[in-house]
């Protein structure tokens, strides 16, 4: 699953699943354009890991919620690297931890639908502005359960904005095909910020309800995030690849 010559992006890629793609595409050869909003120090450090394995590495802030910033984004990839090959939309929301834990219920339906519904979204029209005379690879971050439920107010909220992310990047995908491919990534219960902070006994009961009897790791989404963002993946668009332990199947 080579991506020799590519140029990768990677939003949201300052911690977390993100940061674990980029490095993840930088070690199978890529140069990789890394994205932040916040966390200026955490891309920074991913970076300085994709240039310590040999390869370039610019980061760039966004906030892709908003249009003029995508703009912007499209702009500063071209300025760099002059083209991409392959688009991965993972910024979204935490509305799990921290400030975002404390908002009200309508505030983060707020954020998750301008963050990662309409985010993804934009950044993936300007992907396709982008590709559209090269052809080239947009992968979206949607969530397992989008495709099975699970009640709770934080998980009906995320299932409106990754269900519309796999709609819309299923739709996408007929648009815009043969020149271009979109698939989805889904990804399950993840040892992020969120996992790490979660209660002991309920971390206990999501390890016992999953089949492989454990939660993933940013590090176990890469396989799948690589695969399809190469050639390998080139007979596929409008799939979404689950990786959840089996937890939904």
């Amino acid at each position: 699953m080579r991506l020799d010559g590519k140029i990768v992006l990677v939003t949201g890629a300052s911690s977390g699943i993100g940061s674990a793609i980029a490095l993840g595409c930088a070690r199978e050869g890529a140069d990789v354009a890394v994205t932040y909003r916040g966390n200026a120090t955490g891309a920074e450090e991913t970076a300085r890991m994709i240039m310590a394995l040999g390869r370039r590495a610019e980061v760039l802030g966004v906030d892709i919620s908003r249009e003029e910033e995508i703009r912007a984004l499209a702009a500063g990839l071209l300025d760099r690297f002059g083209r991409v090959d392959a688009w991965i939309n993972n910024a979204g929301a935490d509305i799990l931890t921290g400030a975002g834990a404390k908002l009200s219920r309508l505030e983060k339906l707020d954020q998750v639908l301008a963050v990662d519904l309409r985010g993804t979204i934009l950044a993936s029209w300007a992907a396709v502005d982008m590709m559209r005379e090269s052809g080239g690879v947009i992968v979206n971050m949607s969530w397992d359960h989008v495709a099975f439920g699970m009640a709770g107010e934080n998980p009906i909220l995320y299932s409106a904005a990754k269900g519309g992310i796999a709609s819309f990047s299923k739709s996408l995908a007929r648009q815009v095909a043969p020149a271009i491919r979109v698939n989805i990534l889904a990804p399950g219960f993840i040892e992020t910020a969120f996992g790490e902070q979660a209660k002991e006994g309920w971390r206990r009961e999501v390890a016992e309800r999953t089949p492989l009897r454990r939660w993933g790791r940013p590090e176990d989404l890469v396989g799948a995030a690589v695969f399809l963002a190469s050639d390998e993946s080139r007979f596929m668009t409008g799939q979404m690849i689950m990786v959840n332990g089996g937890v939904v199947m």
